[in-house]
Parts: structure tokens; C-alpha cells; sequence
């Protein structure tokens, strides 16, 4: 399902986690230049009249101070960025992933405006400097395009849930059933001792065969689980096993490819080659030249 912001439902959380980082680390640089101004109020501002050199003194003082917050607060926010694509870097490279980023949509004006406007929303009516409930929190990325075998997997999965949610109802209604006759068995034994032997003997071949019924479908529900888990994990094993030596023979083909075109450029009829194609140019600039002339 794609949330507000184009991504997935786990990755637009990611985002608000993150924002909510922001916006603390925002509301904690904004307070101390407060307190910039404040400690000019209290430490210089004691006198009624103050010459233009003091005045001058007291700005370029107080600019400086601001200054370094500023300064530190771009370092800092520059700094996190790059802590928070290492993160996604690592978990991608265990995927043998390549990850890129357009810079130049950092800049899109409309895309920070749509941006604005979510945490507008998101936050409306909460602090800056609120606790940081769930920033921290040590959430993997989940691998990239993802298909075919993982498809497979998602479906196997669907059919054993699903197996075993009818197994577990029809579990469900022998009990029932099984403990309506065991009342029963009980309530008419009480009532009437002296009640045909015949019938109470049908009720207990009854109440027995749904007992080994219910024993059955217990045995075929466990067996079901132990099966499902054990397909499960030889799929999920097969699978990363297979992707990661596809993805390995990738890396070594791109490898052998640069080295074969790197050995190329060594060679003696390509070094030759590009001489002749340079000393060529530069004849027909040469002619171009007198031509002009």
C-alpha cells in the first residue's frame, strides 16, 4: 500500500521517525540561540545610553555567537544525513544492491513543499523539543525488488495459513461437537438410570469415534505446521542462497569487464591506434586553419 509520500507504509514511518528527529534537534538549536539574546539582555543591557562603538561591540559579539550555532546546527544536520544514508548503504550492500540518488531533485521546489505540508500535518499541534518516543528504534530495511521466488514464498505462506485456519476451525467444532455429547451422555445418565443400554451404548461409540476424529485432525494440524515450517525455511534458505550467488556472479562479470576494457587500452594497436587518431585531428585542424586563412 503507498502512503502520502509515495513509499510504502514501513518506509513513510522511517520518515516520520526521522522528522521527528529533526524536529527536536531543530527546537534544542533554536533554544540556544535564545539564550544568545537572553545572556546579552542580562550580561550587557544595564545602562540607559550606549555609544555607537558599544552597540557595534554588542552586535558583532552576538552575531559571532549566533553564527557558531548556525554553523554547528548545518555541521550537525549535514553530518546525520550522511550517518542515515550509511545506514541504508550497509543494508543494501548485503543485498549486493547499488543504490543511487538524483541531487537534483533535493532542490525541487515542489517536492519540499509537498514535504512541508506532511509534517505541517503530521505534527500539527505538537512540540519541537517533544520526547523522542521510537526515533531510535532499530529497524532493518527490508530488500529491494523483491520477485519471482520471493512471489512463490509469499504464496506457499498464504496456502499453509490458510490449511491451517481450516484445520483449526474444523478442530474447533469437533470440541464443540465432542463436548455437547459428552453433556448430553452425562445429563441423561443422570436423569434416567434405567434408559435403554442400547442407545447409551451408541452415544459412547459416538462420543469415541468423534474423540479419535478429534485426535486425527489434531495429528494432521500438527503435521501440517511441521511440514509448512520446515518448506518455509528450505524456501527462504534456497532463496537467499540463490540470490546471493546470482548477485555475486554479477559483481564479477561487472569486475571481468572493466579489467578486459582496462587491458584493452593497454594494448600496443590501441595505444597506436589512438596516436593515429590524434596526430589525424589534429591535421584537420590544422587544415581547417589554412582554410579559414
Amino acid at each position: 500500500m503507498t502512503a502520502q509520500l509515495g513509499v510504502n507504509e514501513h518506509h513513510q514511518a522511517q520518515v516520520i521517525n526521522y522528522m521527528r528527529f529533526s524536529r527536536y534537534q531543530r527546537g534544542q538549536r533554536l533554544r540556544a540561540v535564545d539564550m544568545c539574546f537572553e545572556d546579552l539582555k542580562s550580561s550587557r543591557l544595564d545602562e540607559t545610553t550606549y555609544t555607537i562603538d558599544e552597540v557595534t561591540d554588542m552586535l558583532d559579539g552576538l552575531l559571532s555567537v549566533v553564527r557558531g550555532e548556525v554553523e554547528d546546527e548545518l555541521i550537525n544536520t549535514s553530518h546525520t544525513n550522511i550517518l542515515q544514508c550509511r545506514q541504508m548503504f550497509m543494508q543494501a550492500e548485503k543485498w549486493h544492491l547499488k543504490l543511487g540518488a538524483d541531487i537534483s531533485e533535493l532542490e525541487n521546489r515542489d517536492l519540499l513543499e509537498q514535504i512541508a505540508d506532511f509534517e505541517e500535518k503530521e505534527f500539527r499541534g505538537t512540540k519541537m523539543d517533544k520526547d523522542l518516543q521510537g526515533v531510535l528504534k532499530n529497524v532493518k530495511l527490508i530488500p529491494l525488488n523483491e520477485k519471482g521466488g520471493t512471489e512463490l514464498l509469499h504464496r506457499r505462506i498464504e496456502e499453509l495459513d490458510r490449511q491451517m485456519k481450516k484445520l483449526m476451525a474444523e478442530n474447533k467444532k469437533a470440541k464443540a461437537k465432542l463436548l455437547s455429547l459428552g453433556g448430553a451422555a452425562a445429563l441423561s445418565g443422570l436423569s434416567s438410570v434405567s434408559e435403554d443400554d442400547s442407545q447409551s451404548g451408541m452415544q459412547e461409540l459416538e462420543v469415541e469415534a468423534m474423540r479419535k476424529q478429534l485426535q486425527g485432525m489434531s495429528a494432521t494440524l500438527e503435521e501440517t505446521k511441521k511440514s509448512g515450517a520446515a518448506s518455509l525455511g528450505n524456501m527462504e534458505t534456497d532463496l537467499v542462497s540463490t540470490k546471493h550467488e546470482l548477485l555475486r556472479i554479477n559483481e564479477m562479470l561487472e569486475m571481468a569487464e572493466k579489467e578486459l576494457e582496462k587491458k584493452v587500452h593497454q594494448t600496443t594497436p590501441f595505444k597506436n591506434l589512438k596516436q593515429m587518431l590524434t596526430k589525424k585531428n589534429d591535421q584537420m585542424k590544422d587544415l581547417r586553419r589554412r582554410l579559414s586563412k
